[in-house]
């Protein structure tokens, strides 16, 4: 199978918008995963570690070998909160774990068997489990940074921008980082049919926006976007980042010419890795905040 053919077959297994949001579901990557080679280096150490008693509450490690002490990356995927599994993404667990980085990907309960604000309550719940736990997998549950794509960059700007959930979970340390791959930040008024199943029970519908809660103090942020997305434009990373540092927060914006919603995010494998910056860029803001 040709690169091509296999991005295509990965493309046509999303659902994709013709306009704003349309959130495409980036589920159902078993075919990707099979046939894209994991980074050699690294490998899946931990799998379906419960961090609650839902049985979609577990979790996956990745790490490199005789790894001690090393800065966390806790992954999100996307999915429209409505699908996903940890287990398609096994050539990102891997990618993050070779650049030396213990690498958690979990799972979280999804629409239509739970609404806003559950799935982000399960990110928190997973953080509060990596830093508890982490440390027999050789990670340090004090240098954490939280990732993710789509809606799970999503969750992972929420527990970075409002720490209120972290809390409420029982994790103690402050995140270090938020990078977020092609994240829905600010999409008021609710028009899209995920984004209304969604979120249109919650009764005050600003508590939903990652760039309401962008205010002084937040961790640094890493906000990478492709160009030529039409399912989260780059509006949504630009409002977060000019709300972020009109807080005084350090923010990094890096929009990548002739990425859409899907490259974004397979540029992290070793399949399409010269697509975009994503990895590079990802593991050069990982060093940085966990220094």
């Amino acid at each position: 199978m040709t690169f091509m053919n296999r991005r295509m077959a990965l493309k046509s297994l999303a659902v994709t918008g013709t306009a704003g949001i349309g959130l495409g579901a980036c589920s159902r990557l078993e075919l990707f995963d099979a046939v894209t080679p994991w980074d050699e280096g690294a490998s899946r150490v931990a799998s379906g570690e419960s961090y609650g008693a839902h049985p979609r509450q577990k979790l996956d490690v990745y790490a490199p070998p005789d790894v001690k002490d090393a800065p966390v990356v806790m992954f999100f995927y996307g999915g429209s909160w409505n699908s996903g599994e940890r287990v398609d993404y096994g050539f990102l667990g891997t990618a993050l774990a070779a650049q030396g980085f213990v690498a958690v990907l979990p799972d979280y309960r999804l629409v239509p068997d739970v609404r806003f604000p559950a799935f982000v309550e399960d990110g928190a719940a997973a953080a509060a489990w990596v830093q508890r736990e982490i440390g027999q997998f050789g990670g340090d549950g004090r240098r954490v940074v939280v990732s993710g794509h789509s809606a799970g960059a999503y969750i992972a700007s929420m527990l970075a921008l409002e720490p209120s959930y972290l809390g409420q979970a029982g994790a103690t340390e402050r995140l270090r980082g938020f990078a977020g791959l092609a994240g829905p930040y600010d999409f008021l008024p609710f028009q899209y049919k995920a984004i209304i199943e969604a979120f249109s029970n919650w009764p005050r519908p600003i508590e939903t926006q990652p760039v309401a809660f962008a205010k002084q103090g937040a961790p640094p942020a890493l906000l990478l976007q492709g160009a030529d997305d039409t399912t989260v434009p780059p509006r949504h990373a630009k409002a977060l980042a000019q709300r972020l540092k009109a807080t005084g927060n350090e923010v990094e914006l890096i929009i990548y010419e002739g990425v859409d919603h899907i490259d974004i995010m397979i540029a992290l494998s070793r399949l399409a890795r010269g697509r975009a910056n994503t990895l590079s860029d990802v593991s050069r803001f990982v060093r940085q905040v966990t220094a």
